[in-house]
């Protein structure tokens, strides 16, 4: 593979059990030698391995000695483990705020209409400097505006209660999976993820997933659609370099896709094209190739075909799209071979220098010189000891967001509506002619309490990206 095309984005697939996994390690630790940060998910909870030392097999022998790679080489890679449930890795928290309303979306499984009362409530939220950290902040807005969204009404629109309902009920829903782990601070930023080793190797970020996947797949899919908008939102234009800045590998790619609407689509079509010239090479991880749509299938230049089994219509609709995927080779029969791989095979095909794919060929993949299969607790443990982020994202902070600020304002509300009555009482007690109060009205301390918010540091209006994330 052209170190200069990695940015043009790859597709590892296959059948399970056909080596997709050794493949991503393979990949992953060579992209790291040439100092490029990495970030990948361990699904089956058997990647770990890659923070090892790779040790001498029988079967890693056989294939290095054919290979021509023996002596085999053997090391580890810089490793940090990530965890949204904190307890594999470092805790992996976002804010509702940087995940933004398109993927928040996505995730709570909200209709068109649902979707459009929550970007707005995103944009009231936004507009006032109401930061919305963990779902604390955010059921707090969803209360507030469905007992005032009246007053908003003028500018924004009609707020629909039924469907703040729909979006409560999801939230609650949301929450019985515990999956509202992912939301809190500190929170992990792009720059966390961007960075080397002390000897210049690229850092291999290892999301321990297994749990998350198993219980949450929204979440997980959410996550990693936050990544992909956070590279196309922050990297800078770069073009295609000696080696990328950054790659994501999106394992069980289907779930990106799976009932996502078409307008998502476009979008991640849209930033999966653009974020390569950014040095940002993205590789989809999936059983099928037919997994992806069409107009993302055809941005990956860098292809590993696995076997594939054609036992169904569907599988052989599947060995037939994946052979039309790949430039020809007389020398091989893609829709035979595709078919027949052993373990650590593969049809292969890259971009050459001048960014034309290769003519496809079957070849063997190396052994990683990692290890092969997950760490032991202690190898872990010792691992996040080590680890240069160690107690930095462990202990959970609470500041002042939009819980406290809109809490303070309902409490001022309530105290002035309070006055006015026992000032309304004494007048009558004393049978005083009427007057002018001046003291202010409940909605004259809420739009003050407003204007105050929107002057203060933490209440700059919010500008969001494509896919909704935070603008920096």
């Amino acid at each position: 593979m052209q170190t200069r095309m990695i940015n043009r984005h790859g597709l590892i697939a296959g059948a399970t059990g056909t080596g997709k996994t050794v493949t991503l390690q393979v990949l992953a630790e060579q992209f790291a030698q040439l100092g490029t940060p990495v970030f990948v998910a361990d699904i089956k909870g058997d990647l770990s391995g890659i923070a090892a030392t790779g040790t001498p097999h029988p079967k890693i022998s056989a294939r290095a000695e054919k290979m021509g790679l023996e002596p085999m080489h053997f090391q580890a890679n810089p490793v940090i483990f990530w965890d949204v449930h904190g307890e594999k890795g470092h805790p992996f928290r976002l804010t509702i705020s940087e995940i933004g309303p398109v993927v928040l979306a996505r995730l709570l499984g909200l209709n068109e209409l649902q979707e459009d009362v929550l970007n707005m409530a995103f944009q009231i939220a936004d507009d006032q400097g109401l930061l919305l950290l963990d779902f604390k902040d955010f059921e707090a807005l969803l209360r507030h505006l469905d007992e005032a969204g009246e007053e908003y009404q003028s500018q924004y629109g009609r707020i629909s209660s039924a469907s703040l309902g729909a979006i409560m009920r999801a939230v609650t829903g949301f929450k019985r999976e515990g999956a509202e782990k992912l939301f809190g601070e500190p929170a992990i930023s792009l720059d966390d993820l961007l960075i080397q080793s002390d000897t210049g190797a690229g850092m291999i970020h290892v999301l321990a997933a297994d749990r998350l996947y198993r219980e949450s797949p929204k979440v997980y899919a959410a996550l990693l659609l936050w990544l992909l908008s956070e590279l196309f939102e922050q990297m800078p234009e770069v073009g295609d370099l000696d080696a990328p800045k950054f790659v994501l590998f999106f394992d069980e790619a289907h779930l990106l896709f799976d009932d996502a609407p078409k307008p998502l689509i476009d979008k991640i079509e849209q930033v999966v094209r653009l974020v390569r010239s950014k040095g940002v090479g993205v590789y989809f991880v999936t059983q099928n190739p037919l997994d992806l749509p069409e107009t993302v299938l055809g941005q990956l230049g860098n292809r590993v075909q696995h076997a594939l089994r054609a036992f169904t219509p569907r599988d052989q609709k599947a060995v037939r799209a994946a052979a039309q995927t790949f430039r020809s080779n007389e020398a091989v029969d893609v829709e035979t071979v595709i078919t027949q791989l052993g373990v650590g095979e593969s049809l292969v095909s890259c971009l050459d220098a001048k960014g034309m794919p290769t003519p496809v060929e079957q070849v063997l993949m190396r052994p990683p010189m990692s290890r092969i299969g997950p760490l032991t607790d202690e190898e872990r443990a010792a691992i996040m000891q080590r680890s240069r982020y160690r107690g930095r994202f462990d202990t959970p902070v609470d500041r002042e967001s939009a819980f406290e600020l809109l809490k303070q304002r309902t409490e001022e509300m309530h105290r002035q509506a309070q006055l006015s009555a026992q000032n309304a009482q004494e007048e009558k007690n004393a049978q005083s002619p009427a007057r002018t109060s001046r003291r202010q009205t409940p909605m004259e301390a809420f739009i003050s309490s407003t204007v105050r918010a929107i002057g203060s540091q933490i209440g700059r209006q919010l500008i969001r990206s494509l896919l909704g994330s935070l603008k920096r």
